[in-house]
């Protein structure tokens, strides 16, 4: 299955395997309560803080997996091998982030 970032849907290789990680609106909130967050503007204030630990990589992926149906635990996600190791996870939940916000787009197309 292809990702779709007209969905939101971000393409990965993890494990050696094509997957796809979508932040749905039940995605969303799994992470709103993941860390304490009050809405969608405190979500959006805590990962634009640029202050991210591994566990929350581990929460943010483990929801864009689930979030396009894989159903695959948080402790699973933490196990997993990501193309281009930490920096390549982490690649990922920019990327991942930016398919359910919303990208910057240049003001000349």
């Amino acid at each position: 299955m292809a990702a779709n970032r007209r969905r939101g849907e971000v393409g990965a290789i993890i494990d050696g395997e094509a997957r796809v990680l979508c932040l749905t609106l039940g995605a969303l909130a799994e992470l709103e309560d993941a860390f304490g967050a009050e809405d969608l503007a405190g979500l959006t204030r805590r990962f634009g803080s640029g202050q991210l630990a591994a566990r929350d990589i581990v929460r943010i992926l483990g929801a864009g997996l689930r979030g396009a149906g894989s159903s695959v635990s948080d402790e699973a996600v933490a196990a997993m091998r990501f193309e281009g190791g930490m920096a390549g996870a982490a690649a990922l939940v920019a990327e991942l982030l930016g398919a359910a916000f919303g990208e910057a787009r240049s003001a000349n197309p």
